[in-house]
């Protein structure tokens, strides 16, 4: 696959987890796909299969979109810088609802083999998504 082709297939899965279509997963997405940087949810299963489970997971406590900010492709990987944009709707593992919206920056590296993403590595603000949620207060002080 192309450069750009690469990057339209990240671009579609974005697209497709915003629909909340998983099954779409099975195209765009290997069987044994590697996330070096999973959701900290016990009991998701391997492979392409966990990260549907982690997406349905997110979609029903979390429905929202992903707004990708910049992508750069070499080789078989894309880089994506992009915002998650959501509300919490929905009790994610550990964390209740909170009825609030909640945003998360992301740069994520996915890699392409045979025309399915394989592999991900992310770096997430997970600090300020759980300060959103309430489950860590602010930083600089006790909260008001």
């Amino acid at each position: 696959m192309s450069i750009e082709e690469n990057k339209r297939l990240v671009r579609r899965f974005y697209q497709e987890v915003d629909a909340g279509n998983l099954d779409a997963m099975d195209d765009l997405v290997a069987e044994d796909y590697q996330d070096h940087s999973p959701p900290p949810f016990p009991g998701l299963a391997a492979g392409r299969e966990g990260l549907k489970q982690a997406f349905r997971l997110f979609w029903e406590a979390t429905p929202g979109v992903h707004e990708i900010e910049d992508q750069i492709a070499e080789g078989d990987k894309v880089v994506t810088r992009l915002t998650g944009r959501g509300m919490c709707v929905g009790d994610l593992p550990g964390i209740p609802a909170t009825g609030r919206p909640i945003t998360m920056t992301a740069t994520v590296i996915h890699r392409i083999e045979n025309g399915k993403l394989a592999e991900k590595w992310s770096d997430k603000d997970v600090l300020g998504f759980l300060q959103q949620l309430d489950v860590i207060p602010p930083l600089g002080g006790p909260p008001e």
